[in-house]
């Protein structure tokens, strides 16, 4: 019916008796409804009363007319009704606006509805009682309450029903009664659910999903499932595109995985589908075992690790021998110190009983932790102890990959491999520490401090301590708590030379009760211990058991709050009880110096474990004592138990948040950055905002906006965009608290719109703001060079101007050292990172970020830090576990990823001469002198005389000083001339160096390699190629293809151990200690070689002397000479 215009009659036709006029005027009406809808929509009755007709037999061509007639009239809802009763009239296959719009509205109520039928959400309807006192319940938080809690955090209103991607919130509810979903009157869900559209509903879904499936598009029928909580479908998606042969499988799993983990913010059920993925991988002949793992780590399946590991070794394969090495690299730098004590107790299980007995030396005294655990975690343990003997693996070679296994997990692998590479590498530029130190006056105990936490961060984890060796004078001049922090910066310097810890530290150490009274300076000996525990960060092993040792024997405050942080940073997350028993006793007794350790030590050896009981004592506590510093400590201790717990913690937060003291607020506050850290949660995010903004105390608020950084560091590019106001508000610990989240959420990233947002608060009139913005652009500035962004040197000059200006304030200056320490973190060699290369949360970093920050109450806590220094390089090894030496490829020019330039000390040169100024005056007076003389010579002509010396002088002198002037011009020419040339040189030798500069050059194994680089790395040598792509840096293991050929490998020098000699009488009572204490007044060389740190034991004798003030105290002698050994020598 071409030219229609008018609808009137086929409306007519509709009233008629005859079913076929009736069909014939809908058919028409269909095709015309986008021209004539006006007109059709005055009879959209008779077409609905057509539709519901049940005598009549083209229903749905009345349904689909009708859907469009409420498509034009916006009527969404209705329009998606009558489109579902239309049948195979609504065609999916069509390109339209009315097919896309109806297509997306099913598909958001599909998902609002299948989502709402998750049992979880219908114990929402059951509002949660808070108790903030924590003491009706004993034992550890509910593993399953921490997985499932409905509540959303610090509310109780029920989650968004549409989606877990942020979209619009309903009101719609669960009526757990009827179990039924309600939704509002009018809703899409409540139409489909009256009119008894379920089916027809899912036919469509169903349609959709065929289609993607035949169209390959299995990531959109994924992303649905996610949303949608129905793994029955994601199930189905994974499983088909694993049977299509021309999709790829792995791609599909890494992108669920991606999903599962960056966007999916319930912690329940981002469990169930990781236990999906478990199950669907399994099944598969030739599973990823790389993702498998990363599966593993995040469900806490210690069990399932071991058993991938045993699989990979009966396979008995090189390639497989070096994908299980892989993978227990990648546990040991994703897992809990928990968590890979049980791995390696089920690989002791393999063994025989005469290998089991060797091995039972090393971890005889790691089997007395955890005795008082979740009751799942011991029957886990002990399951794992009872397992037949069937299971015991009896080929040689098979048992030593498990033992190399279990020597992997056991850390000692990877420490040494980074210790040796930082060592090598190392390229601190010590003109920029001279330039501190002689800037910043030693006698001020903050200016020292700050002095020695820069040189911590610079040559942290380096193992080179020269600077105190070289700067003895300077070190001596420490005092009191300077010298508690200058003896814990060789912690920092020496973090993971395990092999070296009891030689390093034996000088500082307190001696037993056995060596008589106290001798030496109480702060080095409490900063000893504090070193001791960073040296063995993260690495329980024997640490622990002698910082206890030495925890426990001492009376003296100082040397308690040393032991106590050195027992959280070496025991963390280790869960054990009786460690966290020794703390609380230290704890009750109500000491304001030991009090602020032992509260955040027992949170750290605690770490993420939501033991109630625990939280119960130090919210007891906090509300009983009177001293500011314990209640601060036990705040962060609790914020510590919490990492991880997302909404299991919400029932904590709300009891802290409603407490009066400002304090345990600060707590509530640091507890939402641990539980929900990385993970995006919009809830969380707003809630921080409503505190920022609301809050009373100015240290509440300032936390609640840096832990903004916590929250969103893994979606770093929207932090600048929302701390934008908070930068420019008027309280300036707002201010604070912004810069400081850009600094966390793009440490390492040199993201230039947090730049732009902190370059101006350089200027900023409040001290530590700027002192704030300092730090923060260092985080950001790691290990960037001008050629990734144009800012560095210019930031660089700064912060050196800054140090060395006298008119500036002491906290800026403070912060200016500690920023250019971090910036040069780890010899230049390391970058700052809340995640591991793999993605998973790198627990170690986090936590020495959120106590780092509390250097503003406590300067110590600053070493923290060095916690979150990860090493950036790619060190390979083969299927020995030694370092090969061969060579690999990267695509990139050298000077983009190139170390930054050193600073360059400027020459003191004398004063230039300069010629002296001839005036125009001067020389207009002797040409008038001149001309006078040659009138009067004229004149005489009648005599003869000759001329006078004087006229033929002054002829002389004029033309001189003509010359001297055209002199000056032509030499002031010539000089601008040269530096036109001089520039024009330099311009065009940097664009040759540009032009000549190939892409792409070859590095060594055991090189620097930025994360952003890594992508452009390839391995060329067919011998060696990784057994992991794409390549994720740090330690890789590399599948050697000729290995019966000879290879040069790469010796570990820095990390050799020296065999100590036997103690002498006297000497026993060091207990676990494996070398005899070595004074410097003696050679070291009763130890054995020194070949790491001899600065350190140089520097003893000014760190163990007694300080001036107190009273009785012997003055220590300068060290003698001694004769140093190190791999630069």
């Amino acid at each position: 019916m071409v030219g229609l215009v008018s609808a009137a009659g086929l409306i007519g036709f509709l009233s008629e008796p005859e079913p076929e006029l009736r069909s014939f005027a809908l058919k028409q009406l269909d095709s015309q409804v986008d021209l004539l809808w006006t007109e059709i929509a005055g009879a959209i009755g008779e077409i609905e009363s057509l539709y519901e007709d049940d005598s009549f037999a083209d229903r749905p061509l009345a349904a689909i007319v009708a859907s469009k007639v409420y498509y034009h009239l916006q009527e969404y809802n209705e329009s998606m009704a009558f489109a579902l009763g239309a049948g195979k009239h609504f065609r999916l296959d069509r390109a339209g606006e009315f097919e896309d719009t109806i297509i997306s509205k099913c598909i958001d109520t599909f998902i609002a509805l299948s989502a709402n039928k998750d049992p979880t959400l219908a114990a929402a309807a059951t509002p949660a009682q808070l108790d903030t006192t924590f003491a009706q319940t004993e034992g550890a938080a509910s593993m399953s309450a921490s997985l499932t809690s409905p509540v959303t955090p610090f509310s109780q209103s029920v989650l968004p029903s549409k989606s877990l991607l942020s979209r619009q919130d309903t009101n719609a509810s669960f009526d757990p009664l009827q179990g039924d979903f309600v939704g509002p009157e009018g809703s899409p869900e409540s139409i489909i659910q009256q009119r008894g559209l379920q089916k027809q509903l899912n036919a469509v879904i169903e349609r959709l999903f065929e289609k993607c499936f035949r169209e390959q598009r299995y990531r959109q029928v994924v992303g649905i499932a996610v949303e949608a909580r129905n793994l029955d479908i994601l199930r189905r998606a994974i499983l088909r595109a694993s049977e299509d042969e021309k999709a790829d499988s792995e791609e599909l799993m890494d992108y669920v995985l991606h999903i599962c983990m960056s966007v999916v913010q319930e912690r329940g059920l981002r469990n169930e589908i990781l236990k999906l993925i478990l199950d669907l991988l399994n099944d598969i002949p030739s599973p990823d075992y790389f993702a498998i793992a990363k599966c593993v780590v995040y469900l806490d399946q210690h069990s399932l690790a071991s058993d991938i590991l045993r699989k990979l070794i009966d396979k008995g394969d090189a390639r497989s021998l070096a994908v299980a090495y892989q993978i227990s690299f990648d546990l040991y730098d994703n897992s809990t110190q928990e968590f890979l004590r049980k791995v390696r107790e089920e690989l002791a299980d393999m063994l025989p009983e005469e290998e089991k007995e060797d091995s039972a030396e090393k971890t005889e005294d790691e089997e007395k932790a955890g005795e008082q655990l979740q009751s799942e975690l011991q029957d886990s343990a002990s399951a794992s102890k009872s397992k037949p003997k069937g299971n015991t693996i009896e080929d040689e070679d098979q048992q030593e990959a498990v033992k190399s296994c279990r020597d992997i997990l056991d850390g000692f692998k990877s420490i040494h491999l980074n210790i040796e590479f930082l060592n090598k590498s190392n390229r601190v530029d010590i003109s920029i520490l001279n330039k501190i130190k002689d800037s910043l006056e030693a006698r001020n105990s903050i200016y020292h401090t700050a002095t020695t936490l820069s040189t911590g961060f610079m040559h942290a984890k380096t193992a080179n301590d020269n600077f105190f060796r070289d700067n003895l004078e300077w070190l001596g001049k420490a005092i009191n708590w300077s010298k508690f922090t200058a003896t814990a910066a060789l912690g920092v310097i020496h973090q993971g030379n395990i092999n070296h810890v009891d030689r390093l530290l034996s000088p500082y150490l307190p001696k037993g009760p056995s060596a008589g009274p106290v001798q030496g300076s109480a702060f080095s000996q409490g900063g000893s211990l504090y070193a001791y525990g960073l040296v063995c960060a993260n690495h329980k092993g024997k640490a622990v058991d002698f910082i206890r040792t030495k925890f426990k024997e001492a009376t003296d405050e100082i040397v308690q709050h040393g032991g106590a942080l050195g027992l959280g940073v070496a025991g963390m997350a280790c869960g054990d009880q009786s460690v966290y028993d020794d703390l609380k006793q230290v704890l009750y007794s109500d000491s304001a110096i030991n009090g602020e350790a032992v509260g955040l030590s027992m949170g750290l050896v605690m770490l993420g474990s939501g033991n109630v009981g625990a939280l119960s004592d130090m919210v007891q506590y906090a509300h009983d004592t009177q001293h500011d510093k314990i209640v601060r400590g036990l705040a962060m201790g609790m914020a510590m138990i919490m990492y991880g717990r997302q909404e299991g913690a919400d029932e904590v937060v709300q009891g802290l948040l409603n407490d009066p003291d400002p304090t345990l607020r600060y707590g509530g506050i640091l507890t939402i950055a641990m539980a929900y850290v990385g993970t995006g949660s919009n809830k969380a995010v707003r809630k921080l905002l409503h505190v920022a903004v609301s809050d009373v105390s100015d240290d509440v608020r300032r936390i609640a906006v840096l832990s903004l950084g916590f929250i969103l560091f893994r979606k770093h590019t929207s932090v600048p965009r929302m701390v934008e106001l908070l930068a420019e508000s008027y309280n300036p610990h707002v201010r604070y608290g912004a810069a400081m989240a850009l600094g966390i959420s793009c440490a390492g990233t040199g993201l230039e719109e947090a730049i732009d947002l902190l370059e101006p608060m350089l200027k900023d009139p409040t001290d530590f703001v700027r002192q704030g913005a300092l730090i923060a652009l260092a985080m950001i500035l790691v290990q960037q060079n001008d050629a990734l962004n144009s800012k560095v040197s210019e930031i660089r000059k700064k912060m050196i101007k800054i140090v060395g200006d006298r008119h500036e304030d002491a906290m800026c200056k403070f912060g200016c050292a500690m920023a250019l320490g971090i910036i040069d973190a780890g010899g230049r060699n390391c970058t700052i990172s809340l995640q591991t290369q793999t993605g998973n949360l790198h627990m170690p970093g986090i936590i020495g970020m959120a106590v780092f920050i509390q250097y503003w109450y406590w300067f110590p806590l600053a070493h923290f830090l060095s916690l979150s220094f990860t090493p950036t390089a790619v060190i390979a090894v083969d299927q020995k576990l030694e370092a090969p030496v061969f060579k690999f490829h990267s695509n990139t020019r050298p000077s983009l990823f190139d170390y930054p330039p050193e600073e360059t000390a400027k020459v003191d040169t004398g004063p230039e001469k300069i010629k002296t100024a001839v005036l125009s005056t001067t020389a207009q007076a002797k040409r008038r002198a001149a001309k006078k003389e040659k009138q009067q010579r004229r004149d005489s002509m009648d005599v003869d005389q000759p001329v006078t010396p004087k006229l033929e002088k002054s002829k002389t002198d004029e033309e001189k000083d003509k010359m001297d002037t055209d002199e000056a011009v032509k030499d002031d020419d010539a000089t601008i001339t040269e530096d036109k040339k001089d520039d024009d040189e330099k311009k065009e030798n940097k664009k040759e160096k540009r032009e000549k500069e190939k892409v792409g050059y070859e590095l060594s194994n055991m090189s620097r390699v930025l994360p952003t680089q890594l992508k452009y790395l390839s391995f060329p040598d067919t011998r060696y190629q990784p057994v992991k792509k794409p390549v994720t840096g740090g330690v890789v293991v590399v599948l050697d293809t000729q290995e019966d050929k000879n290879r040069d490998i790469i010796p570990l020098t820095v990390s050799k151990k020296v065999v100590p000699p036997a103690p002498t009488a006297g000497q026993t009572g060091q207990g676990q200690r494996a070398a005899a204490p070595v004074t410097p007044a003696r050679g070291i060389g009763a130890a054995g070689p020194a070949t790491v740190g001899a600065g350190a034991a140089a520097a003893a004798g000014v760190l163990t002397a007694v300080d001036e003030d107190d009273e009785g105290g012997e003055e220590a002698e300068m060290p003698a000479e001694f004769d140093y050994e190190t791999d630069s020598e």
